[in-house]
């Protein structure tokens, strides 16, 4: 099948299938939103999964379709610019399940791949800590072994749509006395049990899509361990490889819809005439084309740098699009709806995309790798 054809095909499917129950989901989700919908979305997904939309490109053989990269952006793209709600699994459809493929055991793959192809278990992302965030190799909660079961003691942060998930995959300490990226194990962690507890943080936009989570005694099986304990640092570093695959492009679907919708209301609001303002978004579609050429550049490229550079690009991007949303709404930017209080959508924009250079590594972070792995430079003095 031709790239058009299959386009054809995707943008079809999506037409036919968005309508009726789900018709009112469109543009519904996403970072900021996760509380939207959540449970017609989650029968969405189940739906894309009935028709072979989920994990396109996983192998066959584990449940996928086996797209090509190509087939997997146009998807990406099209689901995009369909205005289909933001996916609720996608931590499993494209961080661990990628992760079990590439380092989990034939047992681990065949006891949790079909679950997250189908949308029937839902999981979270156990790495940062209060003292281990951007500095991953910190992590401090620890997981020992009694009899054939781990049993974990610590916290983890900034721990996204753990209120939902089944499972979580951890990141833990499991050899006393190692330290940095030593002595780390990668744990498959069911949330519902009693040692686990997971409290809300509000965020700048009043909602609650990440939390803490407590192991206070949790366990699980022996067996659930990623790759071989104590190689728990190589198998999170492939999992963060993963984050950042094709889906960044249709990401810039959703972009590049906030963009036009701001300077069409730019234009209605008569802001366009500064001249300051009308430079912005001319620099802002300029930034845009810049980070698609970039990122179509580079599909596939797992060379140093090319992710952080990437995560670069798109997170300033976007935090200054929220910057000149204000700029563009003027001063009705400053004050909620008087009667709900509730924030519009580029209020939110704002305050959520102030997060978008703090999560998946900082700014910092990610010069700091660039300049120390990819140039060369001297590393940081650390204390």
């Amino acid at each position: 099948m031709s790239e058009d054809d299959f386009r054809e095909r995707v943008r079809s499917w999506l037409a036919e299938n968005l309508t009726g129950e789900f018709a009112g989901l469109r543009g519904l989700g996403g970072p900021g939103r996760e509380h939207e919908a959540f449970a017609e979305r989650i029968a969405w997904e189940r739906q894309l999964a009935a028709a072979g939309w989920t994990c396109l490109g996983w192998p066959v053989e584990h449940g996928g379709q086996g797209a090509t990269l190509r087939e997997q952006v146009i998807f990406h793209e099209e689901y995009a610019r369909s205005g289909a709600p933001a996916k609720v699994s996608h931590l499993g459809q494209e961080l661990l399940g990628p992760t079990l493929i590439a380092y989990g055991t034939p047992e681990q793959r065949s006891r949790f791949l079909p679950g997250i192809a189908a949308v029937r278990e839902l999981w979270c992302q156990g790495y940062s800590e209060p003292g281990a965030g951007s500095d991953l190799a910190a992590v401090s909660t620890t997981a020992t072994l009694d009899g054939d079961e781990w049993v974990l003691h610590g916290q983890k942060v900034w721990t996204s749509l753990a209120q939902v998930a089944d499972w979580c995959f951890v990141l833990a300490r499991t050899e006393p006395g190692s330290a940095r990226h030593r002595g780390l194990s990668y744990l498959l962690v069911p949330m519902r049990q009693d040692g686990v507890r997971v409290r809300p943080i509000r965020q700048l936009t009043g909602t609650s899509e990440f939390n803490e989570v407590f192991f206070d005694g949790a366990r699980t099986e022996r067996g659930l361990v990623v790759g071989e304990p104590g190689d728990g640092w190589r198998v999170a570093m492939g999992t963060l490889a993963f984050e950042r695959g094709v889906a960044t492009l249709g990401q810039q679907v959703g972009f590049r819809r906030e963009l036009r919708q701001l300077t069409e209301l730019a234009r209605a609001n008569g802001s366009m005439e500064d001249p300051v303002i009308a430079e912005r978004l001319a620099r802002a579609w300029v930034g845009l084309e810049v980070m698609r050429a970039h990122a179509e550049r580079t599909l596939g490229d797992s060379a140093p740098g090319v992710a952080e550079v990437s995560k670069l690009v798109w997170a300033n991007w976007h935090r200054s699009l929220g910057e000149l949303a204000m700029l563009v709404r003027g001063a009705r930017s400053l004050v909620a709806d008087p009667d709900s209080g509730e924030l519009d959508e580029w209020q939110r924009l704002y305050l959520f995309s102030r997060a978008d250079t703090i999560y998946g590594g900082t700014n910092e972070i990610q010069r700091n790798i660039i300049a120390e792995r990819v140039l060369g430079l001297p590393r940081e003095v650390r204390p």
